[in-house]
């Protein structure tokens, strides 16, 4: 088993510019022998959730991660996930990002926001585009030990150089000042390849996909790019790669045994209904669906005969729902549906699986006759299937 760990791959779900998906980096790694992976996205955690379940089902531990934006010069740091403590920090800081920091469209993260919300965190420095290899480039050494040592003291015992080959001028240009750096203040280095596709022969796709992503064309010179270099490398390439810095394979795994969260599926919790009364949420359901339904025959069903089919219907799907434990959820998208038509949001007759419910016309929460159209409740909500009932709804 390989001593490298991948610990900076962007997957599909860094938005229209990582071309991994999820499945396929699982199996590469299974294939690869390799013990671990890192999925560091582009200021998001969109996969994670995903990417946790498909790692560990196959023995490959999951690192949680993010390449985040930070200052509003823009350079990239890689955080990864230690503890839940650390998963709850990245939450906020990429919330924080979008909510508070966003510029140009970027979401960016504050030295003062990063440094409140550091711990359970390891950091990486960002490769070619972080703020310490960016000052070194352009010869600023003052800033770039400066930006080096705020990231030490932020992440103390838990910040890394990161260095990378990709066959970038830059990268070239200041790698030297960046060991001189490390080992001055000593600070470990840790090797990693950007990843946005998986084999060398993706490169092109992907060079296409960042012209879709920027409306650019592909002729075009003066546009982002990244090389053929930035795929998916085997561990023995890497270590081949960096064969001169053998202590910067070896970290990559020192840092997946420092990162031992494993983020795990919660089932859906509800807020409670409030009722009137003594009435459970279930005997609250039954009034509101009675009163609706009645509301409904005397406005929409002429024929009188009908009525006791819609009637028996009602109390079928209502035992349904309760013995599946879903009152509170019919309630709550009720409120909210009732509330938007009370104060003049037009929101749609109902789409889906839901329309087949007898209950969810009664509440409003569709305007589609289930009997008139001959729709069946059972795709909706099927005891032999239990999961959570899903509502297409549309709001202006």
């Amino acid at each position: 088993m390989s001593e490298f760990v991948h610990l900076h791959v962007h997957s599909a779900y860094s938005l229209a510019e990582g071309a991994i998906k999820v499945k396929d980096l699982v199996k590469r790694c299974v294939k690869e022998k390799m013990p671990a992976v890192a999925v560091t996205d582009s200021s998001n955690m969109f996969g994670a959730l995903e990417f946790a379940i498909e790692a560990a089902s196959k023995g490959v531990q999951p690192i949680l991660g993010a390449q985040i934006l930070y200052t509003e010069e823009e350079h990239q740091i890689v955080l990864l996930v230690q503890s839940e403590q650390g998963y709850r920090n990245l939450c906020k800081l990429l919330s924080d990002a979008y909510l508070e920091g966003d510029i140009n469209s970027k979401a960016l993260i504050t030295k003062e926001t990063l440094q409140a919300h550091s711990e359970g965190l390891i950091c990486l420095s960002g490769g070619s585009k972080g703020p310490v290899n960016h000052y070194l480039f352009h010869k600023q050494t003052d800033k770039a030990e400066e930006e080096f040592l705020f990231l030490k003291q932020c992440f103390e015992g838990r910040f890394y150089s990161e260095i990378q080959r990709h066959g970038w001028g830059e990268e070239e240009a200041s790698e030297d000042a960046l060991l001189e750096l490390s080992f001055k203040h000593d600070v470990p280095l840790v090797a990693t390849n950007d990843c946005y596709f998986m084999d060398r022969k993706g490169y092109e796709a992907h060079d296409a996909l960042l012209c879709i992503s920027e409306g650019r064309y592909v002729t075009e010179e003066d546009r982002r790019k990244v090389t053929p270099e930035h795929y998916f490398k085997s561990a023995a390439e890497m270590e081949e790669l960096f064969a001169d810095l053998p202590e910067a394979i070896k970290n990559t795994a020192v840092i997946a045994k420092r990162c031992s969260y494993l983020l795990q599926p919660i089932a859906p919790i509800l807020p409670a209904f409030e009722t009137e009364g003594e009435r459970t949420e279930y005997d609250e359901l039954k009034a509101q669906a009675e009163e609706g339904l009645k509301w409904r025959l005397e406005n929409f069903v002429d024929d009188k005969d009908k009525h006791p089919e819609y009637r028996e219907r009602l109390e079928f799907e209502l035992n349904t729902i309760n013995d599946m434990g879903f009152p509170g959820y019919f309630l709550i998208v009720s409120d909210f549906i009732k509330w938007a038509k009370a104060h003049d949001i037009p929101v749609g007759p109902g789409r889906g699986s839901g329309g087949g419910s007898v209950v969810a016309w009664a509440l409003k929460i569709t305007d589609l006759d289930p009997l008139e159209l001959n729709l069946l409740f059972e795709r909706f909500l099927n005891p032999e299937r239990v999961s959570m009932p899903d509502f297409d709804i549309d709001f202006c």
